[in-house]
This record gives C-alpha cells, structure tokens and sequence, in this order.
C-alpha cells in the first residue's frame, strides 16, 4: 500500500504540473492547475465508488466474477442520454448537463435498484441468482431500446452521442461535486464501518445465519449503498464495465486476506493509481486521452477472461 501511496502522489502530481505551458507561480498556471485537479477529483470518486461497490457486491453475491454492472446501471445510463437526443436533439444533450440531470439520474439508477431488492426483501421465497437475472434482463430490454433509437438518429447526433458513451473524467461536471462527493463519503463510510459483517457475509448465507447474522437484512443494505456508489460514478463519468472488477481481484491478490477492512482501502488505492496511471501515460506520452476507457476496459476484460478460465467456472 505504501508503494501505491507513493505513485498515486507521483501520477497527481504528473497529472496536475507536468507539461504546464504557463510559467509557474503566475495566475495563468494556477487556473491551469485547478483545471487539472478537478480530473483528479473525478478519478478519486470514480476509484472509490468502483472499488468499494464492486468487493461488497461480489462479497453479497458471494462470486468474485459477478460485479454491480450486471445490475444494468451502464444500460440505464445509455439509455438516458440516447433518449435526451433521440427527443430533443443534440442540443438537448448538452443542455442536459445540469445539477438537476444529475440528481435525476442517480435517483432513478437507485429507484430501479431499490425495485429489485425491495422485491428480494419481500418474497420470501426469491433468491440473490433470481435478482441478477432480472438485473441481467432489464440491462439487455434497456440496450435493445437504446439501440433501436441510435439507429434513428441523424449521423451528427449519433457522433455527439457516442463520444458520451465512453467513460471519461471529461464527462466529470464539477458542479456536480457538492452533491457526489458527500454521497460518496458517506455511503463508503457507512460500507468501511460494516467491514466485519461483510467477513462473516463473505463465508456464505447458511454460515451468517449461524453466527448469528441477518444475512437478508444486511445483504439489502449493502447493496442499497452499492446501488448508491455504482449511480454516482455511472453518472459523474458514464460506463466503467471492468474497472471495478480490475481492481478488486488485484486487491484480492494483494492483500491476501479476507479482511474487509484491508480490502477496502487496497482496491481504493489501486482504482485510483489505474485511473492517474493511465491517463498520465496515455495523455502526455501517446497523446491519446479518450483511449483511456478503452486501454482500462481492454485490460480489464482480459484480467476477467484469465480468472474465468484459471477458476474454470461462473
């Protein structure tokens, strides 16, 4: 963790200095500088809201394949914005970029989850596999009605639209910060101090309940905060499928415990020496920004097809 410290500080401080074209200490190069720091604040929620929702999730359901994606959140938040242009245009979509778009966003991507575990809470006889596959179901209705609506929109609209499809801190909004960061703070906090149940969680259902554990009660509330997490960052920068996943399998390996409370933080940290990682070599080295997504997404699908065939099964 100390190694990863040192270059997250290393990748900010490269982020925010490196190749700066105003004389340092002069207004122009502060301006610059805050400019700079607001892409790294977005790569700080983001790494957090991944991190953190993905090891819960995977430690609720208890497979270290499955990540809160499934959930169709990615789906609904295509979904959104194909609409936004599909009804008022190109211009709508940038119109959209508002606090109350936001806010709106993340209540229904949340309202949607709520759905869906309030039916599991209720139904005594629904199970955790049955919520996923109507997750899996509503993310599949959900792409199928965006791609019919793409496919009816001019070639510029479907340019402006495509360009927003692809995760990226310049998505990020900081207007929208006074709302995302305390929801984050609070939900990763509240996440951190449940720690210990997600360890006796993670041992399975029929071993919670022994222990004494509610497993249902606290199987809702976890996922009511991934819920949380996953819409903050779904729609503070748009779709990151396998970030999440990256991360928390090298967390996995890193710490090499089954401790929530050390989880946590590693998979934290490595989110967030991914994103920096990769936007300060692909931004000042290869000159490349908006491939960034595409290198995270392309390492992370590889990193899923190793674990799939190592493990053999789902």
């Amino acid at each position: 963790m100390a190694s990863f410290g040192v270059l997250a500080v290393v990748f900010v401080a490269g982020l925010i200095a490196y190749e700066n074209p105003v004389e340092f200490g002069t207004r122009g190069y502060w301006l610059i500088a805050e400019r700079r720091l607001y892409a790294v604040a977005a790569m700080l929620i983001v790494a957090l809201c991944q991190a953190v929702a993905t090891v819960a999730f995977q430690t609720v359901t208890n497979n270290r394949i499955l990540t809160p994606s499934i959930m169709g959140f990615e789906s609904l938040y295509i979904a959104i914005h194909t609409a936004t242009v599909y009804f008022l245009g190109a211009n709508g979509l940038n119109n959209a970029r508002t606090l109350p778009m936001f806010i709106a966003q993340i209540a229904v991507m949340v309202t949607l989850s709520l759905i869906l575990y309030t039916w599991l809470l209720v139904d005594s006889n629904s199970n955790m596999h049955a919520m996923l596959l109507v997750g899996i179901v509503i993310g599949g209705g959900l792409g199928s009605l965006s791609a019919f609506m793409q496919r009816m929109l001019t070639p510029s609209e479907f340019d402006v639209l495509t360009a927003r499809m692809f995760g990226s801190v310049n998505n990020a909004n900081p207007d929208y910060y006074p709302v995302a960061v305390p929801l984050v703070l609070v939900a990763a906090t509240l996440m951190y101090l449940n720690s210990r149940r997600l360890n006796v969680l993670a041992l399975g259902r029929d071993v919670a309940v022994n222990l004494g554990i509610k497993h249902r009660k606290h199987a809702i509330y976890t996922l009511v905060l991934v819920s949380i997490l996953m819409a903050v960052s779904t729609a503070l920068v748009g779709p990151m499928t396998f970030l999440g996943f990256l991360v928390a399998t090298l967390a996995y390996q890193f710490t090499d415990t089954y401790d929530h409370r050390y989880i946590f933080p590693m998979a934290f940290l490595l989110g967030f020496v991914v994103l920096t990682g990769a936007y300060f070599v692909m931004n000042h080295i290869f000159y490349a920004q908006g491939v960034v997504s595409i290198i995270i997404e392309l390492v992370g699908g590889i990193t899923f097809l190793v674990v799939i065939l190592r493990k053999g099964r789902l």
